[in-house]
């Protein structure tokens, strides 16, 4: 008896740090917004410039190590190793599901990087973060050849990847700070860029399963990432926000969130 029940506890624990029915793996666990600063306009900060508080890794517990705080920026260190390919890297989460909001940050890039902002994402075991989640593309056009991929400017900055180009264009050169803005209401989406709206969407609707099957997310080409962008955020509608890690320099700072009631 007394070996049954050691077994019993084991597996009970093994439940906790794993996965066992809704039981969430130990790494997922999701932090409370009540331990973050919010200003009279209702602006959470999500980074207050010193630490990582709120931020791990896509589907683990820890910060990547290729992720540092850089005078008050976050800053994802160039790796040449391509999109999360350094062993010390990967894609960023804030661990908070939200739903309805609005975020606001700033951005800039080193020559040539490649680097976006995932909202709405999901945690998928074994699958990279945009299998479940919409992309604000954040790019050196200039000097980066995805500015002149996919069509008609959608792989650009601030274009929802692959899917919407970003206009105007009014990204600013390489090296200088940009402000990105991301709305999310009751499905319909807006990206910003340096003030300006530059497209809008609507989730959910026959128009958004349009898009998906004219993208390289198609239920042809990626059956599992085509069915969890078209119930994009989950039976909640709702879900992480997130940073990539593509190898290159990036650089975050004033990142705050407003939720929208």
């Amino acid at each position: 008896m007394k070996r049954l029940i050691l077994f019993a506890c084991a597996a009970l624990t093994m439940c906790y740090f794993t996965s066992c029915g809704e039981g969430k793996k130990a790494e997922q666990v999701v932090v409370s917004l009540d331990e973050f600063p919010k200003d009279a306009d209702g602006w959470i900060t999500l980074f207050d410039g010193e630490s990582f508080k709120g931020w791990r890794g896509y589907n683990r517990a820890d910060m990547p190590e290729a992720w540092v705080i850089e005078d008050k920026t976050i800053r994802i260190k160039a790796s040449g190793a391509g999109e999360a390919g350094a062993a010390n890297g990967g894609d960023i989460i804030f661990a908070h599901k939200f739903k309805n909001f609005e975020l606001s940050l700033e951005w800039k890039v080193g020559k040539g990087s490649n680097s976006g902002i995932f909202y709405l994402a999901q945690e998928v075991e074994g699958e990279p973060i945009y299998i479940s989640s919409p992309e604000y593309q954040i790019l050196d056009n200039e000097n980066h050849l995805d500015a002149t991929m996919g069509k008609d400017g959608n792989r650009q900055s601030a274009s929802l990847y692959d899917m919407i180009p970003a206009k105007p264009q009014n990204a600013k050169p390489l090296g200088e700070w940009n402000t990105a803005s991301i709305i999310s209401y009751k499905g319909t989406i807006v990206h910003k860029q340096n003030g300006e709206n530059v497209l809008e969407y609507h989730l959910w609707t026959p128009r958004w399963k349009e898009m998906l099957d004219n993208s390289k997310f198609s239920k042809e080409a990626w059956p599992l990432a085509y069915d969890l962008l078209l119930n994009c955020g989950g039976e909640n509608k709702e879900g992480y926000i997130g940073l990539q890690d593509h190898g290159e320099d990036v650089w975050f700072r004033n990142i705050k969130i407003k939720i929208l009631d």
